[in-house]
C-alpha cells in the first residue's frame, strides 16, 4: 500500500479517514527526504547517485524518487521537445537518458520547470522512468517495482487458530497453525503450510504476479475456481516465514477461521497497475542481474 497508493491515507480510496471537521482537498501531495543512498543504472553506467533523494507521494501513483540535478552524471540528460503539464506541479520537461551502451528515448527522465512556491522541495530535481532504466539500487542492493515506500509495513504472526478451506464439500486445507500476514492498508491474509494442504486439490496455472515487498506469486486453480490460491515459492527474505505456504481467496473458496467464514474486506483487492508502470514479473524474470 504505502502512503498514497492502493488504499493508503492519501490515496483516492483510503480504508480509513481523517478525523477532522472539514473535508481535506481531493489531492494531497507529500514530499520527504528519503534518507537512503539511491542509485540509477543504465547501459552499464551509474547515471545518478545521491543521499539527498526526495520521495514524492502522489494519489494514485507509486512513490517517485527525485534526484538533485547535481547528482546526475554529466552528459546523461538530453532535453527533448516533449513538455507536459502536471495538474498540481506545472510544466514538465522530458529528457532522453544516455547511459553507457543504453539509451532511454524521449521520456526516460523528467523535471518540473516552473514549480509553485509551496512545492520548492522538488526544484532542480530529476526523476527517472522506472522501466526505462536498467535498475535502481539502495546502496548495493537492487530494489524492484518502485522506490521503497517507508510507510509500507508487513507483519507476520503465528497463531493456533484453526483454518479450514473447502471447495464445496471437499476439504482443501485444514491447519491448526496458519500464519497471518498483516500488510499496510490491506485486509489480513492467511497462509497454510503445504503439509496441511491437499496437494491434489491444487492445479498450477501459468502466469505470475509480482509484489515489490514479497516477491513472485504463483497461482493455482482449486476445482473449477480459477486462481483461487497462490504461493510465494521463493519469498523475499523479509517475509521468509510465508515462503512456499499457500493462501486462498475467500471470495472464491470457503475459508473459515475457528468456524467463522471469512469474507472479502475493504482493502482486499490489489491494484497492480498505475500511471508510472505495472508491477510486472518480467522485471524479475528477464532482468535479473
Amino acid at each position: 500500500m504505502g502512503l498514497a497508493w492502493q488504499q493508503g491515507p492519501l490515496s483516492a480510496a483510503p480504508v480509513g479517514r481523517f478525523l477532522v471537521p472539514d473535508p481535506l482537498p481531493e489531492r494531497l501531495l507529500f514530499a520527504e527526504r528519503l534518507r537512503r543512498r539511491m542509485r540509477v543504472r543504465l547501459g552499464g553506467r551509474w547515471v545518478a547517485d545521491s543521499e539527498e533523494v526526495v520521495l514524492l507521494h502522489e494519489p494514485g501513483r507509486y512513490p517517485v524518487a527525485y534526484f538533485p540535478a547535481a547528482a546526475v552524471a554529466g552528459g546523461v540528460l538530453e532535453q527533448t521537445d516533449v513538455v507536459t503539464r502536471h495538474p498540481d506541479l506545472g510544466p514538465t520537461a522530458w529528457y532522453t537518458v544516455h547511459g553507457g551502451a543504453g539509451r532511454a528515448e524521449r521520456r526516460g527522465a523528467w523535471r518540473f520547470t516552473d514549480l509553485p512556491e509551496h512545492a520548492a522541495d522538488l526544484r532542480a530535481r530529476v526523476a527517472f522512468g522506472w522501466r526505462a532504466m536498467d535498475a535502481f539500487y539502495e546502496e548495493d542492493e537492487r530494489i524492484v517495482g518502485h522506490a521503497a515506500d517507508p510507510y509500507h509495513r508487513i507483519d507476520i504472526r503465528r497463531t493456533a487458530r484453526r483454518l479450514v478451506v473447502r471447495d464445496g464439500e471437499r476439504v482443501v486445507a485444514d491447519t491448526p497453525r496458519p500464519l497471518v500476514l498483516y500488510e499496510s492498508g490491506f485486509a489480513p491474509r492467511w497462509y497454510v503450510p503445504r503439509a496441511d494442504v491437499d496437494p491434489a486439490a491444487l492445479t498450477p496455472v501459468d502466469g505470475q504476479t509480482f509484489c515489490p515487498y514479497k516477491g513472485l506469486a504463483s497461482y493455482y486453480d482449486v476445482g473449477d475456481r480459477r486462481r483461487a490460491a497462490w504461493s510465494y515459492r521463493e519469498a523475499w527474505p523479509e517475509v521468509r516465514p510465508i515462503g512456499d505456504l499457500v493462501s486462498f481467496e475467500p471470495d472464491l473458496v470457503d475459508v473459515s477461521l475457528d468456524g467463522k467464514r471469512l469474507a472479502p474486506e475493504p482493502g482486499q483487492a490489489v491494484v497492480p497497475h498505475g500511471i508510472d508502470r505495472g508491477l510486472d514479473p518480467d522485471e524479475i524474470l528477464q532482468r535479473r542481474e
